[in-house]
């Protein structure tokens, strides 16, 4: 077989391959997986690999943003922001997958250089190439279009928008005002402007921003779960050890499953209830296929 031939098979069979991921993914009911176990890195890889592996998602030269919560100036074991073995065991898959370059970001509401540090998750990813953990930037917001039913147009990050793959990894907790924070409100962490704005709808304004920035990838770190005071948290006493993961295609099914974590029901959660009637997922866990990994 001469080179020309075995560049054409290759070709063929890789492309075999992702027609075949497709086709099992395809027409199914939505799959929530979840891993437990006490090394992060490896339930996050059981996690992604239960739902196609990250190469159903990243290519080569893909341009990967992944998206954890690094919005407070909290340490890892106070459950306020995503744990860094988890957002790092991510970035490595994303990058055997062949992605170009991984990009890493959040827009804190508490200060960013001491958010970024405290979380751990900075130092988890210095020694990884091709990745960029760095501060949003102001003018690299977008005043887009939404056309949604609360937010007309708003500022979101370019970088965000332009990415070849978008995951959203938050962290599982408590929110005062909208009882959690799971990977739909994670999305307010690429919206620019006066965000508090937002809190007159927001479970219209997070649907909008949702609708318009997908997350192809979602993977909750409910390693240790804010039961209470969140978002911000603080006390270790607020703090439960779970040891978990959850991954999904399905941004609203991942929340509901999440939801449960934390004894309540996906309804009772207005962000997913208004996602899931704006036809943004699935949130009846009873029509979602969900598989230990």
């Amino acid at each position: 077989m001469n080179r020309r031939e075995f560049l054409k098979v290759s070709g063929a069979f890789l492309l075999a391959s992702e027609m075949l991921t497709k086709d099992l993914f395809a027409g199914e009911a939505p799959v929530v997986a979840v891993a437990e176990g006490q090394d992060y890195g490896a339930i996050t890889r059981a996690a992604v690999n239960a739902v196609g592996g990250m190469g159903r998602f990243v290519k080569a030269g893909n341009i990967v943003v992944v998206k954890p919560n690094m919005g407070w100036d909290r340490k890892p074991e106070q459950a306020a922001t995503t744990h860094p073995l988890v957002v790092k065991s991510l970035v490595e898959e994303c990058l055997k997958a062949g992605a170009k370059r991984v990009k890493v970001f959040d827009n804190p509401c508490n200060d960013a250089r001491r958010s970024y540090e405290n979380s751990g998750i900075p130092d988890a990813l210095k020694d990884l190439k091709n990745v960029e953990v760095k501060f949003m930037e102001d003018e690299r917001y977008k005043k887009v279009d939404l056309k949604g039913v609360f937010l007309k147009e708003w500022e979101l990050y370019g970088e965000a928008l332009s990415a070849d793959v978008f995951i959203n990894a938050p962290i599982a907790k408590h929110h005062s005002l909208t009882g959690l924070t799971l990977a739909l409100k994670n999305m307010m962490g690429i919206m620019g402007g006066n965000r508090g704005f937002i809190h007159r709808q927001i479970e219209d304004a997070l649907a909008d921003v949702n609708a318009y920035q997908k997350s192809h990838l979602v993977l909750i770190d409910a390693t240790r779960i804010l039961t209470a005071h969140g978002p911000t948290g603080g006390s270790l006493r607020d703090v439960k050890v779970l040891n978990k993961v959850i991954a999904s295609t399905d941004i609203v099914a991942a929340d509901a499953y999440a939801t449960g974590l934390f004894g309540l029901k996906a309804e009772s959660i207005a962000i997913t209830a208004r996602a899931y009637k704006r036809g943004l997922g699935e949130m009846n866990l009873e029509k979602v296929k969900v598989v230990k990994a």
